[in-house]
């Protein structure tokens, strides 16, 4: 196998010892907070005697009476209940119909006033696509406005297209992101746009990151060689290790407001997903 260089070792040490992390604390926070008492879920059972035939309840031949008094609280359909419409449509599709009639899914149907917690939820992912959108159209508008087709109006100007995030090569991510953004703001449960969009855009990470890189002093007192800090260019007091990240963490007090608000968002909504997501807690 080939030899990895640093800043390949470090980015896979990191990874590798986050995922170690992840893994720990989900044990832990299972241990502490306990599940929510799902014993109507639980595989089938036998009775005392033992008979095979003699199954009790919470087997697979019969539905568990919790279920049942949840499913009539709620509406639900039954086995012996009335055939449902969508059973008679042409493309008998369930999801959408369930969707529909029990998810209130559609356009503008989230916007109440009790579902504001749920977008101050989504607000922080919301925010952070429209600035990356406003960044990128203000430095290119003449390329946006030709949808990525012409990149200022003098077509015989040749100039060194931008590098990083502002390369032309993102626009079409950053079309894809936005159409993202609109379709789930106004057609989903707004609380899962931030998964919704951290699982279908890159825009989510390369933004964040060309913050940290334009406005963050310690990343720029680095070389452009991954990982090998210019001597004497590092504020005094201030420890720069081989991985950046960990350097903004380890001088997290003489970082700037742009990297205190990505990395403490970043960190805390991966920290309480964590905590709330894997026991079933209202969480995105």
């Amino acid at each position: 196998m080939w030899p990895l260089d640093p800043s390949r070792k470090e980015v896979l040490r990191f990874a590798v010892s986050c995922r170690v992390l992840t893994l720990v604390l989900q044990a832990l926070f299972n241990a502490i907070i306990p599940d929510h008492h799902a014993e109507a879920f639980s595989p089938p059972r036998l009775t005392p005697s033992g008979s095979v035939d003699q199954l009790v309840e919470g087997s697979a031949h019969s539905v568990p009476k919790p279920l049942l008094k949840l499913a009539v609280d709620k509406g639900y359909r039954i086995a012996e209940g009335n055939e449902p419409p969508w059973c008679s449509w042409e493309l008998p599709l369930i999801y959408s119909y369930i969707q529909d009639i029990y998810w209130n899914v559609g356009f503008l149907r989230y916007y109440e006033l009790k579902q504001v917690p749920n977008f101050l939820l989504a607000a922080p992912v919301a925010i952070l696509v429209a600035c990356a959108t406003w960044t990128y159209v203000t430095t290119h508008p003449w390329f946006c406005l030709t949808l990525g087709l012409q990149r200022n109006k003098n077509s015989e100007t040749l100039e060194k297209p931008d590098s990083g995030f502002l390369s032309p090569r993102v626009f079409v991510y950053l079309v894809h992101a936005v159409v993202l953004l609109l379709f789930g703001s106004l057609c989903m449960h707004v609380q899962v746009l931030t998964r919704f969009l951290g699982s279908s855009s890159p825009i989510v990470y390369w933004f964040p990151a060309h913050l940290l890189q334009d406005r963050e002093p310690l990343l720029r007192s680095l070389e452009t060689v991954p990982w090998k800090p210019l001597a004497g260019d590092s504020p005094p007091g201030q420890k720069v290790p081989r991985n950046s990240i960990m350097g903004l963490l380890y001088n997290w007090k003489t970082c700037s407001l742009v990297t205190r608000c990505i990395l403490g968002y970043f960190l805390t909504y991966w920290l309480l997903g964590l905590l709330l997501h894997c026991n079933f807690l209202p969480w995105t």
